[in-house]
């Protein structure tokens, strides 16, 4: 579904005017502004009540356009481009004068990415060519993945939504720092550690990503704050099915005794063994694709739903299940527990 074409001349023109448009891409929805306008930065932070330290990400619509806004072009990132763009990767390079440091965070370094989406591509050509765009929610809240969740929380903040129906992947792009010696995952997502190094080789994962409480300035969005968060307390349960599923309704249990409503995030497998409120299948653990896909909507249909507690099975930590856990342990403060004993 893409937005129709006057809407997308439209919303161009208020971005060009420093303005900011809410609009579809296929790994969540984007919130943008001008990249090279330092005011339209600065509103997009004021709109999400998001930290003037936390970068936003640069979307263009041509690789040509890359010379603008960096200093140089590496081989690394001519090799990701040509396997991966248009597509769900971010890369991070030294950037240009032309980038106000509104845009980065105050770094020296920008966070490039062109989205295959055809109306993102649509809007950022008509806007110019350069939009900065972090996802278009309230910062912290889980991600947008359809135009109603951005009108939840931003209706009447921002000029425009797009409105580009679901997106087909669901979870925020990979992001991969290319001014390290190795090239370094700083936010995993649909394309893999694995996907990467056939490309590049060696690529290592930033110590950072899973632990909480990142002291130093964050390179990538979303590698300091609690980020994907539902309004009611997430906590996370590991180890082998039948442990989990015997400690989940232990905790479900003890939940009902207060009286406190309640969710659980399971798999088509297991959803129909627990005794929670609501339970919702984020499909099967053979379809990782499929969990990506569902997990920002199921946790916003909690806050819909007024849980108080939820309780999440955990996910293989590896391919897109690695997206997926490090999502889900933002989401949750980091509360996991191993079934029979804390971790």
């Amino acid at each position: 579904m893409a937005a129709a074409r006057e809407a997308v001349e439209e919303a161009g023109k208020i971005l060009q005017d420093g303005g900011l448009v809410a609009f579809p891409t296929e790994t969540v929805y984007g919130l943008g502004g001008d990249a090279l306008n330092p005011e339209s930065s600065r509103k997009i932070y004021a709109a999400k009540g998001r930290p003037s330290d936390n970068p936003l990400i640069v979307h263009i619509c041509r690789w040509e356009d890359m010379s603008l806004i960096v200093r140089e072009i590496p081989e690394t990132a001519k090799k990701l481009g040509k396997a991966f763009w248009p597509g769900p990767i971010t890369m991070i390079l030294e950037k240009s004068d032309r980038v106000p440091r509104e845009t980065t965070g105050g770094l020296s370094t920008v966070a490039v990415r062109m989205p295959s989406d055809p109306t993102a591509l649509s809007l950022i050509r008509a806007a110019g060519g350069y939009v900065a765009a972090p996802s278009a929610n309230a910062s912290g809240r889980p991600s947008p993945t359809l135009a109603k969740h951005v009108e939840e929380d931003l209706g009447g903040r921002i000029e425009m939504i797009l409105d580009g129906g679901q997106a087909c992947i669901g979870l925020e792009s990979t992001i991969v720092d290319l001014t390290e010696e190795i090239p370094t995952i700083l936010r995993p997502g649909y394309i893999t550690k694995e996907m990467l190094e056939e490309v590049l080789g060696k690529v290592e994962i930033d110590g950072a990503i899973l632990p909480e409480g990142c002291k130093t300035a964050p390179k990538a969005p979303g590698m300091k704050y609690r980020h994907y968060a539902p309004k009611a307390e997430l906590t996370i349960i590991s180890g082998e099915e039948e442990a989990v599923v015997k400690r989940i309704n232990a905790l479900l249990k003890e939940a009902e005794k207060k009286g406190l409503r309640s969710g659980v995030i399971a798999t088509d497998a297991t959803a129909g063994r627990y005794g929670a409120t609501f339970v919702k299948s984020a499909g099967s653990r053979e379809r990782e694709e499929e969990t990506a896909r569902e997990l920002y909507r199921i946790l916003r249909e909690f806050d819909d739903e007024a849980v108080d507690v939820i309780y999440s099975e955990a996910f293989e930590e590896s391919g897109i299940g690695q997206a997926v856990m490090n999502r889900l342990l933002k989401a949750a403060g980091h509360r996991m527990e191993m079934a029979g004993g804390a971790v």
